[in-house]
């Protein structure tokens, strides 16, 4: 059966990746589709290589319900093989995400999670970025918790629909090969600006 691989990727994989991750799993769980959908995280960065996620970020996904059980990676270019979506946390990783992929196929994998919900726009005070918990407090996290939630469901959506198309091109043969190779629907990606932030080793 076809697996579709979806990793989230933000600084340093003990924030907001993590928190992605497992709202998206909870998601894929709830429809199902545990067989036919992965999720993983990483970080731009490696400063938090092995280490489990922030405390905040555990106290405030299980506040809420939700599991995990995470030790922070570091996002390597030969990983995009492996990968049908990776999915940014802001624009600065989209980026950086962009440059370090080895093919443009590979680069055309990257999206913004806050690409997926509906309701972001540049006046909500976010714009498309998730933004950095790690220097603040718990209502930080609380807030970025929003943003992934909001975001999750389209983006399932999406990755669903996707999976369908490739079922229905593998039932049509030779004429499912575009479908087969193809990414989830999403908005165009935007370019240009400044990053909000500078990697900092801390930042999750």
């Amino acid at each position: 059966m076809d697996t579709f691989r979806v990793c989230f990727v933000c600084t340093g994989n003990i924030c907001r990746s993590p928190m992605a991750e497992a709202v998206f799993r909870s998601h894929v769980a709830d429809a199902g589709l545990e067989d036919r959908i992965t999720a993983s995280s990483a970080g731009t960065g490696g400063w938090h290589v092995g280490d489990p996620a922030d405390p905040r970020t555990a106290e405030t996904l299980e506040s809420a319900g939700y599991e995990l059980v995470h030790s922070a990676r570091q996002f390597e270019p030969a990983w995009f093989d492996g990968q049908d979506l990776v999915v940014a946390l802001d624009e600065g990783h989209e980026r950086e995400l962009r440059a370090m992929a080895p093919t443009p196929e590979d680069a055309a994998k990257v999206r913004l999670l806050r690409s997926y919900d509906p309701t972001a726009s540049e006046r909500d005070g976010f714009g498309f970025d998730v933004p950095d918990p790690y220097y603040g407090g718990s209502s930080g996290f609380e807030e970025v918790l929003k943003l992934v939630e909001a975001a999750v469901p389209g983006l399932l959506s999406e990755v669903a629909a996707t999976l369908d198309e490739r079922s229905a091109g593998a039932g049509a043969g030779a004429g499912g090969a575009t479908a087969a190779h193809r990414g989830p629907a999403h908005r165009a990606p935007r370019h240009g600006g400044a990053s909000h932030e500078a990697p900092r080793k801390e930042a999750g």
